[in-house]
């Protein structure tokens, strides 16, 4: 008697499709670019990340946040649009990071 296979639910909750599976390669990288500096039709300042990954400095319901969030396009309107995938950090969090930001660093391979 033939078991019915069940497809395993996805964990992934953004709306850009499936994340990059191809391992990372590993070797000499080039210096680190400066992100792109951009203004948007709101007047947020915004830097791009690279694939399709933005920090933008928004102002929410009279706050100021962080946000680092991944990018995807409509296939409806052909718009970017902020996915799931993502975080917005209050201005002391953001502080926080920074000042943890050594640390992390050392703590890479």
């Amino acid at each position: 008697m033939p078991k019915d296979k069940k497809r395993a639910a996805s964990t992934s909750d953004s709306d850009s499709g499936p994340d990059d599976r191809a391992p990372v390669k590993k070797g000499k990288s080039a210096p680190a670019k400066k992100p792109d500096t951009s203004m948007n039709n709101s007047e947020e300042p915004s830097w791009h990340l690279g694939r399709d990954k933005h920090v933008k400095v928004r102002e929410w319901k009279g706050k100021t946040y962080i946000d680092i969030r991944e990018y995807y396009v409509d296939k409806n309107t052909m718009e970017t649009k902020p996915g799931k995938k993502g975080i917005s950090l209050t201005c002391e969090q953001y502080q926080k990071l920074k000042s943890i930001l050594d640390e992390v660093d050392h703590a890479l391979p």
